[in-house]
């Protein structure tokens, strides 16, 4: 087919601003999916997403469609997750497309999330269609909107198109948009076969399945194909396009997007990113890529039966390929055994692959409390990277903690002002300004240790604003900070799934709340236990576990005071002396609890 006839693009937008709702009106009007077949979020094939109602990964879907002046077309739509912690998804997306649309609710107008979508398409040189969506809403308010987008997004109001996902109003404009503003493929003239990996997934009968982008050449069953990024050769087995389902196609030419299977069978050999090129005729430059993603929050993970760790070892390699944020490494812990050094790009993120664990692979794990990367500065100028508190070196060779921080932008309801500046503050962060957006909204523009934001603080801020306010973050540059390591001891022993790294001021707080959680869960024992957190070797905190108690006093009845106290004395020596050398043993669901509660 001729490359000029094609379009590629996606809809990037704040979370729940419409995108899917948006992509199921697009492939009705197209007919690219009959009435019979249609469902509510088409796209969303995942339980989780439809679940949540978001949007996790993102799903290419290739449209015919008859334009206006007379030619069909092929658009190949990409629908992308609006939440900052899939905001890879969106990069990935977007570098396989010529252009974007951007939704904006109409309601609610410009939002964090959208801001950020925006420049990474400015970012990539792509050609972005802004779309006022949800207009049939009673509270829309388009004048507010088309003034945000001039004054916040610097795009000019006249080329926004006026849409209704739900109702379908604006479909038609939005379609003819895409065809006449949206560049054709480029980079086609290139002389050698190159393809970009921008996702892919492992089949169990097919191997590895990998989500393509041609840009120049063409691939067809039967050719050698090679990644450039490691050099290694495979024989493809299958091309074809997402119509919306995987449909085998004689070949893939350039601009197309579609889906190549091959001899590929170990999930980590292939990267997303990667080029693919024709071993007869390699290319000589790669396509540019996008960021390498690093992960900003680590977490152990671990099976809650110990015979099931090769099977969360296999879960893990699975994902890993269909996730290119998600990265782990073999682990062990003396209280949870065998297990896995995760990292993730945030705390959704990290939720979303442990249910996909236990749903998708059926296997119960327990995790621990999440912590991010520390940088420690030895005496002597050595820095080492720690993501793991029991990894931190002796507190006498360290000069200095550093910890990331990051750079948030806060769109709030004016109303909210004082308390979300208070949030801030108890969270260890500054406020660097605040911009005013309209006569109802403000952007709060704040630093914060990456740390403070990791259990609570999003669900804190929806609470405060009664659901308005929005947040969208990057990674800022490291700063120094007073960190200690506080590690919890019962009976004296550390146990080490409880260690963490916290500011010297909220250790003694966190250290109460962890004993008295600990206290209550661990069954009572023959003798008094100790939970304690310390620092170093200064108590902090403490909580008692209850202990049994035998009435030996029940056969006595009567007589002699003097009698029962003997008996209540020999049993207290025998309680004295057992302690001398009893061990406790914290039953694994006592770590369930404590952990799936943090």
């Amino acid at each position: 087919m001729d490359s000029k006839l094609i379009r590629n693009f996606c809809i990037i937008a704040h979370v729940d601003h419409g995108k899917t709702t948006l992509s199921d009106r697009l492939l009705e009007y197209t007919h690219t999916i009959s009435q019979r077949v249609m469902t509510a979020q088409f796209l969303d094939s995942m339980d989780l997403e439809r679940e949540r109602g978001i949007t996790i990964k993102s799903h290419p879907v290739t449209m015919q469609y008859p334009a206006k002046d007379g030619k069909i077309y092929t658009l190949n739509l990409m629908d992308t997750p609006g939440h900052v912690d899939f905001s890879y998804e969106v990069s990935r997306s977007l570098a396989a497309c010529e252009g974007a649309v951007l939704l904006v609710d109409a309601a609610q107008g410009v939002e964090a999330q959208t801001v950020a979508n925006a420049h990474l398409a400015f970012n990539q040189k792509l050609k972005v269609i802004p779309v006022i969506n949800k207009i049939d809403l009673p509270s829309a308010n388009l004048d507010l909107c088309l003034k945000q987008l001039e004054d916040i997004l610097t795009i000019p109001a006249e080329e926004a198109i006026l849409a209704s996902g739900k109702s379908g109003i604006g479909i038609e404009e939005i379609l003819e948009a895409v065809v006449s503003r949206v560049p054709p493929p480029r980079w086609t003239e290139y002389p050698q076969t190159r393809t970009l990996v921008f996702d892919s997934l492992y089949d169990s009968y097919r191997g590895v399945i990998a989500y393509v982008r041609v840009f120049s050449g063409s691939l067809k069953a039967g050719d050698i194909m090679m990644l450039m990024n490691t050099g290694q050769k495979s024989e493809i087995k299958e091309v074809g396009a997402f119509i919306p389902k995987m449909e085998k196609r004689d070949s893939l030419g350039a601009g197309d997007v579609g889906y190549v299977v091959s001899n590929i069978k170990d999930p980590s050999e292939i990267k997303t990113g990667d080029t693919i090129t024709l071993a007869a005729h390699p290319a000589t430059e790669m396509l540019p890529g996008y960021k390498a993603v690093r992960p900003m929050v680590f977490c152990g993970l671990y099976p809650v039966e110990t015979s099931e760790y090769e099977k969360l070892k296999a879960a893990l390699g699975r994902l890993r390929l269909n996730d290119a944020a998600f990265v782990y490494q073999q682990e062990s812990s003396v209280a949870l055994g065998f297990g896995f050094r995760c990292g993730f790009l945030g705390l959704l993120h990290m939720e979303i692959i442990q249910e996909r664990i236990r749903r998708e692979h059926d296997v119960d794990i327990i995790s621990t409390y999440p912590s991010v990367v520390y940088r420690v500065t030895r005496h002597g100028g050595q820095v080492v990277e720690v993501d793991n508190p029991v990894n931190l070196p002796d507190p006498g060779t360290i000069e200095m903690i550093s910890e990331p921080t990051i750079v948030a932008s806060l769109h709030i309801p004016n109303g909210a002002m004082g308390d979300i500046m208070a949030l801030v503050m108890e969270k260890r962060g500054v406020v660097d300004h605040t911009t005013t957006l309209d006569a109802t909204r403000v952007m709060i523009t704040s630093i914060l240790p990456l740390n403070e934001i990791l259990v609570d603080f999003n669900d804190r801020l929806k609470s405060i604003t009664h659901g308005y306010g929005s947040m969208d973050y990057e990674l800022g540059e490291y700063r120094p900070a007073d960190l200690v390591k506080m590690e919890i001891l019962v009976n004296s022993d550390p146990v080490d799934a409880f260690a963490t790294i916290v500011h010297r001021d909220k250790a003694e707080g966190r250290g109460r709340e962890l004993c008295e959680k600990l206290a209550e869960i661990i069954p009572p024992q023959m003798f008094r236990i100790a939970v304690q957190a310390a620092i170093g070797g200064k108590i902090i905190a403490r909580g008692n576990v209850r202990e049994m108690r035998k009435d030996v006093t029940a056969k006595c009845y009567g007589g002699d005071i003097s009698r029962k106290r003997k008996l209540l004395d020999k049993q207290k020596e025998g309680k004295k002396k057992m302690k001398q050398f009893g061990k406790v043993s914290i039953p694994s669901d006592a770590f369930i609890k404590v952990l799936k509660n943090n």
